[in-house]
């Protein structure tokens, strides 16, 4: 549902400073979640965004799909991989386990108690599901097949892609696979864990398993083989209109500070690098964290309810719309794990940038100039910060000054949907330009519509804001 203002003045002129009246569209109300609401433990059915974790979206003739990890608060998952449904990417209904248990091949080489990280694909008729089994720190893992006539099952087993020991040479690990298709039409699997990084290799279109001997190229790592040093849960898609494949990987501690990154390539073997031009194999460089472009962590802003640990993501890409889907953890109690989908937009320079909202069904429009001076807050996505980042205050003003407790500058607007932000100290350091795309969206920490702002500034950093309340004509 869309809330319509009207908004602007008569008299057109091409930066704004005069307008005819327009119609803006903002998203109503949609139904929140009720964050850790312990009545809905035992009751699958009522789960709708909980519980969701490592989450791979599909879309299909009969509705969206969720695929995501065996997870659950307050007691032991039933092995067998979630899977969620819904018709607006809003509203999320229970579907149910895709799979019995863990299937027996995965089973006996593993000894898993959950699977992990599923992801599916369609090809022609037929659904494979790639699916996770594997221990906690551990590289005794596999990477099994499923396949079905529908999105719901049943599946039928096809046995394992891959599989790495313990005794693996470069200590490889064989989870968290995304099946993907590159431009020509040729298949590959992206997959790989902590340890030796991300690895991607090419699929027999006929079997879905791999074509060839060997486990591929690797195409991105981490120099520390720790929880905090994790390079993991990788995704790629393809943009036409910049004509590059872009590697989407998780950082850091799955509980504290996990972050998303991403990466282009020409090439969907790469070399991928981030907007800094570094390397995603470069694994010496110091401080290894500003390797890979932040474009996602977690994030408080003044009301409401924060999030922690943002990751493991996949992307929908909708017609013209590209979603980022993933779990976030609420920073009251991290054991609950919840399904966020975002709006995805991309700057002039061709990098992914995540709407500060969940999506509740914005669609990008042309924003009128008059509506953007007034009360706003903002953050920085710091690569160098662990944990949550703080939102901080600052105002637009309509001369096209802006101020913060410590800061101030001058704002531009193209008359459309960029807005820049030239700080000569910005609220979080340095002097910094600031490219952000403005979006119509919902407030969801205070429970209404809201300009929103994404982007990148000139060094490569992410910058999210929030319109808290317009100036006063």
């Amino acid at each position: 549902m869309l809330l319509l203002l009207l908004v602007g003045a008569t008299g057109c002129s091409g930066d704004g400073a005069g307008e005819t009246v327009s119609r803006l569209v903002f998203p109503e109300a949609p139904q929140d979640t009720q964050l850790y609401d312990t009545s809905i433990l035992d009751d699958e059915s009522r789960w709708t965004v909980n519980n969701a974790h490592d989450p791979a979206i599909i879309k299909t003739d009969q509705g969206y799909y969720v695929y995501s990890t065996d997870v659950r608060v307050a007691g032991e998952a039933k092995p067998g991989v979630m899977a969620r449904k819904s018709d607006d990417l809003i509203n999320w209904t229970w579907v149910g386990q895709a799979l019995p248990g863990i299937p027996k091949e995965a089973l006996d080489w593993t000894g898993a108690v959950n699977l992990w990280a599923p992801d599916v694909i369609q090809v022609g008729d037929t659904y494979r599901m790639y699916y996770s089994a594997s221990t906690f720190g551990s590289t005794r893992s596999a990477i099994g097949l499923q396949t079905s006539s529908s999105p719901e099952g049943p599946w039928t087993d096809e046995g394992l892609v891959v599989k790495t020991s313990e005794n693996e040479k470069d200590k490889l690990n064989a989870i968290d696979a995304n099946p993907v298709v590159d431009a020509e039409g040729n298949s590959w699997m992206v997959y790989g864990s902590f340890f030796d990084g991300i690895y991607i290799a090419p699929l027999d279109p006929e079997t879905g398993k791999f074509k060839g001997e060997g486990y591929g190229t690797r195409i991105a790592a981490r120099d520390r083989a720790t929880e905090e040093g994790a390079a993991e849960g990788p995704y790629i898609v393809y943009n036409p209109e910049f004509k590059k494949y872009y590697l989407f990987v998780s950082y850091d501690s799955l509980f504290e500070d996990y972050n998303v990154r991403v990466a282009r390539a020409d090439s969907i073997t790469g070399p991928y690098t981030d907007v800094n031009g570094m390397n995603m194999l470069d694994t010496e460089h110091l401080p290894q964290y500003e390797v890979g472009t932040k474009i996602l962590g977690g994030y408080h802003f003044t009301e409401g309810e924060g999030w922690v640990a943002p990751g493991h993501n996949s992307v929908l890409k909708d017609g013209d719309d590209y979603y980022i889907v993933h779990h976030a953890r609420g920073e009251t109690d991290k054991n609950w794990p919840y399904l966020h989908v975002r709006k995805m937009l991309w700057t002039k320079d061709g990098w992914p940038v995540v709407s500060p909202e969940r999506y509740a069904g914005e669609t990008t429009q042309d924003i009128p100039k008059s509506m953007i001076a007034g009360e706003w807050e903002g953050l920085a996505l710091d690569p160098s910060v662990d944990g949550q980042v703080q939102a901080v205050p600052y105002t637009l003003q309509a001369n096209g000054k802006m101020k913060s407790e410590n800061g101030s500058g001058n704002w531009t607007f193209d008359g459309k949907q960029t807005l820049t932000l030239e700080w000569k100290e910005s609220p979080w350091g340095g002097s910094s330009t600031e490219e952000l795309k403005l979006l119509p969206s919902w407030d969801w920490e205070r429970s209404q519509p809201a300009l929103v702002v994404t982007g990148l500034n000139d060094r490569g950093i992410a910058v999210w804001g929030k319109q808290l309340k317009a100036a006063e004509e």
